[in-house]
């Protein structure tokens, strides 16, 4: 992918919060496939290719402080390749990155009904408050209705407020299940 920076306007518009984002179906409603109108700008969501993964390395790492090319590599294995329970896709405008999500389909564990997961959802820092995130969002959650679920989870960090807040405003709520986890002692 090219220049990670957005152009400056596009940056200001969707940071504003001013602008109007309009859906227009590029792909005659495939999932994963959408190209949005936020007033000049177009802003098209596709399933990533192997060729997005050095601006998705470099997007993470401005988001997290991590590197983990190894970690996103085998993402795009698991992810990148299969379109029908898991979806790995990313917004961009012309050649610049401007955001990813990653979900799947999982199914009984715990006795769960089959629902879709979103694992993560990352917007470039500047363009955070504009609309990125929930575009991606709301296309992935086609991309699980699509594969015949009605119900969508995630688990975050709980000191990560700014994902929860995002997330509540998409609607999701504490759900039915608790994470455990424990400390593993080393066997002597």
């Amino acid at each position: 992918m090219g220049d990670i920076s957005c152009t400056r306007a596009l940056m200001q518009l969707l940071a504003s919060g001013t602008g109007k984002a309009v859906l227009v179906d590029a792909a005659q409603d495939r999932p994963g496939y959408n190209l949005v109108l936020i007033d000049d700008h177009k802003i098209n969501i596709r399933p990533a290719v192997k060729g997005d993964l050095p601006s998705v390395v470099d997007l993470d790492e401005r988001t997290t402080g991590l590197r983990k090319p190894d970690y996103w590599d085998d993402l795009f294995v698991r992810y990148g390749n299969r379109k029908d329970s898991r979806f790995f896709l990313i917004a961009e405008e012309g050649d610049t990155l401007l955001g990813c999500i990653f979900g799947e389909v999982r199914s009984w564990e715990f006795n769960s009904v089959p629902c879709g997961w979103v694992g993560t959802v990352s917007v470039e820092p500047d363009l955070r408050m504009g609309g990125v995130g929930t575009i991606l969002y709301r296309e992935i959650c086609k991309c699980f209705r699509h594969a015949g679920v009605q119900k969508v989870r995630t688990m975050i960090p709980r000191d990560a407020t700014d994902l929860m807040s995002f997330f509540r405003a998409q609607g999701m709520m504490a759900g039915p299940f608790i994470q455990l986890e424990t400390d593993m002692e080393e066997e002597g």
